[in-house]
């Protein structure tokens, strides 16, 4: 029987299972992590549901307590999950105490510092130093790579089945994994947008990777408002990579300062974001609450559904 268990974790409603693959034998630790298997697992209906599986495996670099693999709900590999991370950064040291409360966390992105803030002895919230954002076409990975040293601020993208006169101003940016972000008027357009036109950027041929898609709105508080459609999950609650590329977007285009907090209101709660004033460097922090706990027989898995 490969009876494995997982914790449920959550960042502002962004849910994931948390399973610690260096607990497992190594066939089991490969088992949880076929796409197929991550598909079941994550299924509302027939499975435990979540938004991914995080598989914790040994660190790569010195220093680091583990590694995060991001799989998403539909089998496929993130390079980052910043909601994950936190996730992640909570069931590590409330699972050992006697981990500093400065964590280091191999990711696809590289390794990432982590500060957790305790409340009664367990991870309230967690401070992610999200590293540098990648700017250019090549960093991100955007097409023509004939423009590929080139930035794509507020640049023109026609997205299949947008009924908009024009062409919609796109600002893409790179946290470790892609974000493609339009600037609409209000919230209520944001979420409309991420429901209609999410699944075609997601896949716009100017990606080849794919992308996150974000629409965000400007709030008269000078709070952003945002509704993410993350790459293989559609939309979330919540995305911590998408509010960092979102606060990045709003620095590059005038509409908010670096060197700033800016709090990036998601339909699961708010992050609050810090862009180095040079763009060397985006905190984010936000908070990392526990769901439950669990264990499962992977030997019940169908195999034969099929993502959407």
């Amino acid at each position: 029987m490969a009876s494995v268990r997982f914790t449920k974790l959550h960042g502002l409603g962004n849910d994931f299972l948390v399973v610690d693959t260096r607990e497992l034998s190594p066939d089991d630790a490969a088992l949880v992590q076929e796409p197929a298997v991550v598909r079941w697992l994550c299924d509302r209906q027939f499975g435990v549901g979540g938004d991914g599986v995080l598989a914790l495996l040994a660190p790569t670099t010195t220093g680091a307590v583990a590694t995060m693999r991001v799989l998403n709900a539909d089998g496929s590999e993130a390079e980052m999950c910043g909601n994950g991370i936190r996730c992640v950064a909570k069931f590590l040291r409330d699972g050992d105490p006697s981990l500093d409360d400065h964590l280091v966390i191999d990711t696809g992105a590289g390794p990432l510092a982590c500060q957790v803030w305790l409340v009664d002895g367990v991870v309230d919230s967690v401070t992610v130093d999200m590293g540098r954002p990648r700017l250019t076409r090549g960093e991100i990975p955007m097409l023509p790579e004939s423009l590929a040293g080139d930035r794509s601020v507020d640049a023109p993208l026609l997205i299949d089945g947008d009924r908009a006169a024009s062409a919609r101003l796109v600002t893409a940016v790179s946290m470790g994994n892609p974000h493609a972000v339009v600037f609409v008027d209000d919230a209520a357009v944001a979420r409309h947008l991420a429901e209609t036109l999410g699944p075609a950027l997601e896949t716009h041929a100017a990606f080849p990777r794919k992308t996150n898609a974000e629409f965000a709105a400007m709030a008269p508080d000078g709070a952003i408002d945002l509704v993410v459609w993350e790459r293989g999950c559609g939309i979330t609650l919540a995305c911590g990579t998408g509010a960092c590329a979102t606060a990045v977007a709003a620095c590059l285009t005038g509409r908010a300062q670096p060197g700033v907090e800016l709090t990036v209101r998601l339909p699961g709660g708010s992050l609050a974001i810090t862009v180095a004033a040079d763009y060397s460097a985006i905190a984010m922090r936000g908070p990392a609450r526990l769901a439950f706990t669990g264990e499962v027989d992977l030997d019940r898995c169908d195999r034969s559904r099929r993502p959407d």
